[in-house]
């Protein structure tokens, strides 16, 4: 078990993956974190975090655990931040490479006209005519726009349609419904 004072903990039923320790800073039980978004909001806004352990390497810790969070800043491309649960440096250090879950129900609320991605994952994308052009499976970064990644089936394979997640192809994006509609073909 890791040094101090670590419970295990229940993993949320709507936790997000949002990123991983990466190793102890300073001598007081801060910890580096590299968020897996660009706009670590949902770190900032959380005061309970749940860890399991890394995937590969050393492991401290099994199960999931929780962290009250005392206080999360970014640092350069990174976030540090400390916990009640981690009171000095050996302690953060046996965090090293741990996964980082956060509640959705945690995350702040996003403008109009934004989404976060984990809530597009898995809704139905139909173009203006209602034609079913496939399942949201993930979305791409590729510098100036994000891009929907659409499963799909034709004649028994598994495709996948790639559309520009920008205004003048997408027409509407109704969560509730989970439905996107765009401006797009399937010929396109």
């Amino acid at each position: 078990m890791i040094p101090g004072a670590l419970e295990p903990a229940e993993l949320p039923p709507d936790a997000v993956e949002v990123g991983r320790v990466l190793d102890a800073w300073g001598i007081k039980g801060w910890f580096k974190v590299q968020p897996y978004s660009a706009s670590p909001e949902a770190l900032f806004s959380s005061k309970r975090w749940f860890l399991q352990p890394p995937d590969r390497g050393a492991r401290h810790f099994s199960g999931t655990v929780g962290l009250s969070i005392k206080q999360a800043r970014e640092h350069a491309d990174t976030v540090v931040a400390t916990a009640h649960e981690v009171p000095d440096r050996t302690a953060a250090e046996a965090l090293k490479g741990a996964r980082i879950f956060i509640a959705r129900s945690s995350f702040p609320t996003p403008a109009e006209g934004e989404y976060y991605w984990v809530d597009l994952i898995g809704l139905a994308v139909v173009n203006r005519e209602g034609v079913a052009l496939g399942e949201v499976t993930d979305l791409m970064a590729t510098g100036p726009q994000q891009v929907l990644v659409l499963g799909y089936q034709e004649e028994g394979k598994s495709l996948e349609r790639l559309i520009p997640f920008v205004d003048a192809f997408v027409d509407d994006v109704d969560l509730a419904a989970r439905r996107i509609t765009v401006d797009w073909q399937p010929d396109y």
